[in-house]
């Protein structure tokens, strides 16, 4: 037996020991096995709502980030959100990458199990069964991240024990090499941008999510809210007793509702109207008037440049009051990075598709070609072309794992391909046979490019390119454009009422906090610098300022947040029938700053993580220490913006504390944070705690 033969039966023989596994998990779910003891040794019946893990028992986390994406060389999956359940995420060796038997690796495999509660369940499994019980709920999770990750054949109905007979066998074993499936199947498409899985969730304090209606800590939020409800009594009852009104001095409200508040209205309409321009840039690439590659991302840039100049510009000249200012130019942002969002990928997806058009004019021009009996001169020789990815399943993840591997080539393998049917030089009837494979199998991976997410023909490129598609994707609650989301059925009215009074009702009570303690310390600074006090003069108040403004900002901050995240998104995500409510992560726990970046803004991370991380990645062929500064930089720099916006003052000083969190993630990692969560949380509150209260302190002094 040949070392390849022999590497192909230990394949075979460890992954039908992880079968016999999974098909073990599957009967005892079905013969109703519901009583599995807490521990060491097994989940509770429905609590392995964790990490699937089939693979090298390296030692690796069984949990992948997308910014781990690109060094899980071996990965063939990546995290995958089942409903109402936590991540799961299937890992597999380096023979299951890109769902072939390449990449070959003497380490036995493993199967591991953790769940959300039995964590000491994730010791490795090597061979057999091992008692392990998924509820039915979780079992069909691990089928469908199996079906997605090629290593369970056959359709939404198809089982983990039918993964034994496409292994060719049904003996367990402990298994000697890394486990394969020995008919390929297509992996997860990752193309030029980063994969982001979108799927029915609900967000943290929803009601809806159960999740949170059975946290132990539910009381406490309960309690917050009381708590609010007999704040805001107070601070009436107190300004009824001073100004003979529950409103007090009532300046904030004034401010907001005296003057063009119409005018903010309508100019809102017309900003989101504006973004049609996007589409028509579209539109008139599909055209062939414009070639996204040569001039189209240029246009696209110079239109958002002068989009977002126009917005700051109009708050300028009308002379708004903050509170005009910071709505017209937060909305004015977000529908910057939609437009980004659409353009470039379709922009990407309309080169993919002028690609694939100028294959299939070369297949054509193939068919017509009579072949010449001895062999042919003409370049390229089958000898010189790669044609190992043609044993996989056409895909966009191979497609790109194929342009990769051929990145350092002058001239693409693909190119003299189709140079040399087109130059009209004999070929023989090898090089017809194996450019017409080739040519089909770029075909077929540049269509699963151009299908993307989407599941039904009408919504693959270039039929996406409808004016009713582009505004649709301007109102719905994210910031990455799909060719297709997940939706829920229809719309809850009592719900979504429930989200707009709760919305109202959180500004009402940040007016009321912003008016009682607030205000009165931004008029008193105002005056001493009217009355000429000097630089001296005022930083003697600093003390004061901060201990009377950190409180009231910080309750600012959270209401702000949960005005946004929890409300306003809930809201819209109702009315569009958008199913995926993850708008945030338990941020509150963050013990770094990287994680609370991640976390606490949902949206704004996925654009970022796309279209600048992994765009600064792949475009400027950055290392990922470099994009990651990239995209804190740029994140700084808008922050700072709008602190111009609002202060009319170009300080930096948001800017500069912003790029202080980079050496403060450093520092999180060095051995002296690491693993000590309860410290990087108290590092990370006193950093929210204090933060706000010392930023408008300077604004306002400086």
């Amino acid at each position: 037996m040949t070392r390849r033969q022999d590497l192909r039966e230990q394949q075979r023989r460890a992954a039908t020991a992880a079968a016999t596994a999974l098909a073990d998990m599957e009967m005892k779910t079905m013969n109703g096995a519901a009583h599995a003891p807490h521990g060491n040794g097994a989940l509770q019946n429905g609590a392995a709502k964790g990490v699937l893990v089939v693979g090298l028992d390296s030692g690796s986390s069984g949990t992948t980030s997308e910014e781990d994406w690109d060094e899980l060389s071996a990965a063939a999956g990546s995290p995958v959100q089942v409903d109402g359940g936590k991540d799961l995420t299937i890992q597999a060796a380096s023979a299951f990458r890109a769902g072939g038997l390449r990449g070959w690796h003497p380490q036995p495999p493993a199967l591991r199990i953790e769940g959300a509660s039995a964590a000491a369940a994730a010791e490795p499994v090597k061979g057999a069964a091992r008692g392990v019980i998924l509820s039915a709920e979780d079992t069909a999770a691990v089928r469908d991240v199996l079906m997605q990750t090629s290593l369970l054949p056959g359709g939404a109905g198809g089982s983990l024990s039918s993964l034994l007979s496409s292994l060719g066998g049904s003996e367990g074993g402990s298994g000697g090499g890394n486990a394969a499936a020995t008919t390929p199947k297509p992996q997860r498409r990752r193309g030029k941008f980063s994969d982001l899985v979108f799927t029915r969730t609900f967000s943290a304090f929803d009601r809806q999510n159960q999740d949170a209606a059975n946290s132990p800590f539910h009381g406490f939020y309960t309690l917050f809210w009381i708590a609010v409800f007999f704040f805001v009594v107070k601070i009436g009852a107190d300004n009824w007793r001073t100004y003979g009104s529950w409103l007090g001095t009532n300046e904030i409200m004034q401010t907001m509702f005296r003057r063009d508040l119409l005018v903010l209205l309508i100019a809102d309409g017309v900003m989101c109207a504006a973004t049609g321009v996007s589409w028509l840039l579209q539109r008139a690439i599909r055209a062939d008037y414009v070639n996204w590659d040569r001039s189209g991302w240029v246009i696209q840039n110079v239109w958002q440049t002068i989009f977002i100049g126009a917005v700051i510009g109009l708050t300028l000249w009308r002379d708004w009051p903050w509170s005009h200012t910071v709505f017209f130019v937060m909305h004015g942002l977000v529908m910057v990075m939609k437009q980004h969002s659409y353009a470039f990928y379709n922009g990407y997806l309309s080169s993919a598709y002028e690609k694939r058009s100028h294959l299939l004019a070369a297949l054509k021009q193939l068919d017509n070609i009579s072949p010449v009996q001895t062999p042919s001169q003409t370049e390229p020789p089958v000898s010189a072309i790669s044609t190992s990815h043609l044993a996989s399943v056409p895909s966009a993840y191979h497609y790109k794992e194929r342009r990769r591997s051929m990145a350092g080539a002058q001239v693409p393998e693909i190119d003299r391909i189709a140079n040399a049917i087109s130059s009209g030089e004999p070929l023989d009837e090898e090089q017809v046979y194996v450019f017409e494979r080739i040519l089909k199998w770029e075909v077929d991976a540049l269509s699963d490019e151009l299908r993307g997410k989407s599941t039904v023909a009408t919504r693959a490129y270039p039929n996406n390119l409808t004016l009713l598609n582009h505004y649709e994707f301007i109102v719905l609650p994210t910031l990455v454009y799909e060719l297709e989301y997940p939706r829920s059925e229809s719309i809850h009215w009592s719900y979504a009422a429930e989200k707009i009074a709760a919305c109202f009702g959180i500004i009402f009570v940040m007016i009321m906090v912003s008016q009682a303690f607030i205000y009165p310390v931004v008029i008193d600074m105002v005056r001493m610098k009217e009355a000429g006090v000097p630089l001296a003069g005022r930083f003697a108040r600093f003390p004061g300022m901060l201990t009377e403004l950190i409180f009231p900002f910080m309750m600012e901050y959270l209401l702000a947040w949960y005005l946004i995240w929890e409300t306003i998104l809930n809201f819209l995500a109702e009315l569009t029938f958008f199913a995926d409510r993850s708008f945030y992560d338990a941020w509150w726990n963050s013990v770094s700053w990287d994680q609370f970046a991640r976390d606490w803004n949902r949206p704004v991370h996925n654009f970022l993580l796309r279209h600048v991380y992994h765009s600064s990645i792949s475009a400027m062929k950055v290392d990922k220490h470099t994009a990651t500064l990239i995209t804190f930089f740029l994140s700084a720099c808008v922050h700072e913006l709008v602190m111009w916006c609002i202060f009319k003052k170009l300080r930096g000083y948001l800017l500069f504390l912003q790029m202080c969190q980079l050496p403060l993630v450093r520092l999180s990692r060095t051995k002296y944070l690491r693993n000590r969560a309860t410290l990087g949380n108290m590092m990370f509150w006193m950093g929210i705690f204090t933060g706000p209260s010392i930023l408008c302190s300077l604004y306002l002094i400086l």
